[in-house]
């Protein structure tokens, strides 16, 4: 048998389309929430695959899930259906506010399928002219043209122009500049309960109430962007719960299948017959292997002991992080909700986020950033707590050093 391809980091640099600019060092092996290098170094993992390892590395039970359905059945292609997709469904329907689900790879083939069912469905009632959609500003929605384009960074979009027209922005949390957009012509509102990329900036709960009366009101489509905050981040299994609005649709990917690429759109009965034989579909979504996985994803975060232990977790990091900026007075505000913690840095620290996480990784810790001026935390849901104690211990390091 040949040897593996000898690689180094420089590998990366030599052969990868650039598009990422990773840290130094490769991961080779995880465990639970702790992660290590080709050196053996080991790290404490606080990013999660930004939100994607909501159980951590290996977890047994998704494992053994992932071993048991390899040795059966991997893909089937959209003319059949297989069992582990319709067991995942109905643990969907049953567990939320929906009534149909549609299986894709990722958050952002979620969003693209939310919106086209939208402009579809008015189209559809005859009215040519209803194919505007809301968005807000910072928001992020996805990669792909349509929904880089919902999303509120131009900075992701702007070298990629023409972009999709019928886009509008408009500032989040701002419930009198969303009505003065939204009106008869608008078949969408879609948001984000918490901004994760944006600066994880939660929603007001009146702002996200008023957005579901105007599209009552104006028979839009209201379309919760829950692929950062679902499966359990915020100590609930989606976030809309929290707040006691219900979307028309709901998107969802990440955790869901924690580090298998898998993606949904959840909706009505109603709203589904929009999306008839042959108007979307997707070569892997809702193939047996991935929604297997998330099947026993679901039946592991799905539980009143993970989601109760996000919230206690969430004040694990709470105490922590606050302690250390009672030393290092280096943040303005700590935000966020349950296992997704956004730290904005104060004036002197601006625009050195990147520079703090990467010192971090010097210390042992991995974490993430939001925007430039904002430092990001997602770990795994269950988190044992002494890797949070030190997980923080090592981030207080950097800290330190980035404050000396």
């Amino acid at each position: 048998m040949e040897q593996p391809i000898a690689v180094t980091r420089q590998s990366f640099d030599d052969w990868m389309v650039p598009v990422y600019a990773p840290a130094d060092f490769i991961l080779v092996r995880g465990e639970g929430s702790q992660v290590w290098d080709q050196q053996g170094k080991s790290y404490i993992d606080f990013a999660g695959g930004i939100a994607v390892n909501a159980l951590g590395h290996a977890h047994p039970v998704v494992t053994a899930a992932l071993v048991e359905q390899a040795g059966k059945l991997w893909h089937l292609g959209n003319g059949y259906t297989n069992e582990p997709v319709l067991r995942l469904a109905k643990l969907l329907i049953d567990a939320t506010f929906a009534e149909k689900v549609f299986f894709c790879n990722s958050g952002a083939e979620a969003n693209e399928a939310a919106l086209k069912l939208a402009r579809k469905r008015a189209l559809d009632n005859g009215n040519h002219s209803k194919n505007q959609i809301v968005a807000f500003n910072n928001a992020f929605h996805g990669r792909t043209l349509f929904t880089v384009s919902a999303g509120g960074q131009p900075k992701y979009s702007k070298d990629f122009a023409p972009l999709p027209g019928g886009i509008t922005h408009t500032p989040f949390n701002d419930l009198a500049a969303a009505a003065e957009v939204i009106n008869d012509n608008t078949c969408a509102v879609i948001v984000e309960p918490i901004q994760g990329e944006g600066g994880v900036l939660p929603a007001d709960a009146a702002f996200l109430q008023g957005l579901r009366e105007l599209c009552d009101r104006h028979d839009a489509l209201l379309i919760f962007d829950e692929v950062q905050t679902g499966m359990g981040r915020t100590g609930d299994l989606y976030a809309y719960m929290q707040y006691g609005v219900v979307p028309d649709v709901l998107t969802t990917a990440k955790a869901l299948g924690c580090g298998f690429p898998i993606g949904a759109m959840l909706t009505t009965d109603e709203l589904a017959k929009t999306l008839s034989v042959g108007t979307h579909g997707t070569t892997y979504g809702g193939n047996p292997l991935a929604t297997a996985v998330a099947g026993a994803v679901f039946s592991v975060i799905n539980t009143p002991e993970v989601l109760e232990g996000v919230k206690q977790r969430h004040q694990l990091f709470l105490d922590g992080l606050n302690k250390i900026n009672q030393q290092y007075p280096i943040f303005s505000e700590i935000r966020g909700g349950g296992l997704l913690i956004g730290c904005q840095l104060t004036k002197d620290y601006a625009g050195k986020a990147k520079q703090i996480t990467q010192l971090a990784n010097e210390e042992g810790v991995i974490a993430l950033i939001a925007g430039p001026d904002v430092v990001r935390f997602t770990p795994s849901l269950v988190i044992p707590e002494q890797d949070v104690k030190e997980g923080l211990a090592r981030f207080a390091r950097a800290v330190a050093r980035i404050c000396s």
